[in-house]
């Protein structure tokens, strides 16, 4: 099998597949003339809402605006203390933080467990806390017992919001349609998912500059007709991805089970976990990495510091360098993952971990 190439994305193999319902589904919109906030905008939200068991489900910019809108609306409309205090977890992506230091949050950096969650028992007991924000690294689901005791919970969803058959924890779900993305757009696309009637009205003022009566403030953050009337095209096909990444999955995990190679992927959660990404934990993490990329295997690494050690974050409270998430972040290696892997793609990736870690 020498000479076989494997990216760590799906997203051209994707494209060729659906390439006719794309293009269509493209012009239509573009020879109606409605471009933004349409029919297709409002079939996907129902879609969206309808999917995750809610209410309302509001399409923004990115599933960085859609934190960042959730972290805003309760800033500005609840009686919190200036500045109010929000965990999140060291294992995480920086749109996390990012969204509540913009909208005026302190944030506290939580420690994770040997999985990259947030691990509440690390959490000092007496903190003065009004929020916490559980994050579903690299597609597990989010279990009630990593709460923490706050009366406000909000989920960053962008990587785990299908896991646990899209039932929602807490106040609000941020998701995310990067092109990385379980279910993704051409762009940049995310969304507010909730049952809260107040905070989806000042969802829907906020993505349009506080229209229609500019009783709150908010900024451009509309996603088109284009990359809606896309996405529900995608919507036909979820199903059945999401199958085929589970049944990769599940024969990885056979394949792993002598190897000594860890994997954040459990048989105890494989039920209800999203399988957005493929992790494993290994020694020698970047050698490893280096001798797949010689079989022509991409991979990645999500995330190669913990958001305590990125300059941008050292001024906030949160682990040290020993903590659990430190350790973590130094092994951890992202195979590629996606439902267009062929068969012979899917044995090769694993027959080549297995090699080179033997020969470590």
């Amino acid at each position: 099998m020498n000479g076989l190439t494997i990216p760590f994305t799906g997203l051209k193999k994707q494209y060729n597949t659906l390439r006719t319902e794309i293009l269509d589904a493209t012009d239509t919109v573009l020879r109606s003339g409605q471009l933004m906030q349409g029919n297709y905008t409002a079939e996907f939200e129902n879609w969206l809402a309808k999917k995750n068991h809610s209410s309302y489900a509001i399409t923004c910019h990115s599933g960085s605006q859609a934190l960042e809108i959730i972290a805003e609306f309760h800033r500005t409309q609840s009686a919190l203390p200036n500045p109010p205090r929000v965990v999140v977890p060291a294992m995480t992506y920086v749109a996390t933080a990012n969204a509540f230091i913009r909208a005026g949050w302190d944030i506290y950096i939580a420690d994770t467990d040997s999985h990259g969650l947030l691990d509440v028992q690390k959490i000092p007991q007496g903190l003065s806390v009004q929020a916490t924000v559980l994050v579903g690294l690299y597609g597990a689901a989010v279990n009630a017992d990593r709460f923490w005791a706050t009366d406000l919970i909000i989920e960053d969803g962008a990587q785990h919001w299908l896991s646990n058959d899209c039932n929602r924890i807490g106040n609000a779900t941020a998701i995310s349609f990067d092109p990385m993305k379980n279910l993704n757009a051409y762009g940049n696309g995310g969304a507010v998912v909730t049952n809260d009637h107040n905070l989806a009205w000042f969802a829907r003022a906020w993505i349009n500059n506080g229209k229609p009566k500019h009783a709150s403030i908010g900024t451009n953050s509309r996603m088109s007709e284009i990359e809606t009337a896309q996405l529900l095209v995608k919507t036909r096909y979820l199903d059945a991805w999401q199958l085929r990444r589970r049944n990769i999955v599940s024969y990885w995990l056979e394949r792993l089970k002598k190897s000594g190679i860890r994997t954040l992927i459990d048989d105890s959660n494989l039920e209800t976990h999203s399988y957005h990404k493929f992790v494993i934990d290994v020694d020698n993490r970047d050698i490893l990495a280096g001798n797949l990329a010689i079989k022509g295997i991409e991979t990645r690494v999500h995330y190669r510091e913990p958001l305590h050690e990125l300059p941008a974050y050292r001024g906030y409270t949160g682990p040290d360098i020993l903590s659990a998430a430190s350790a973590l972040s130094r092994r951890v290696l992202s195979l590629p993952i996606f439902p267009e892997l062929t068969d012979l793609e899917v044995e090769y990736i694993i027959d080549s971990v297995l090699d080179c870690y033997n020969q470590r």
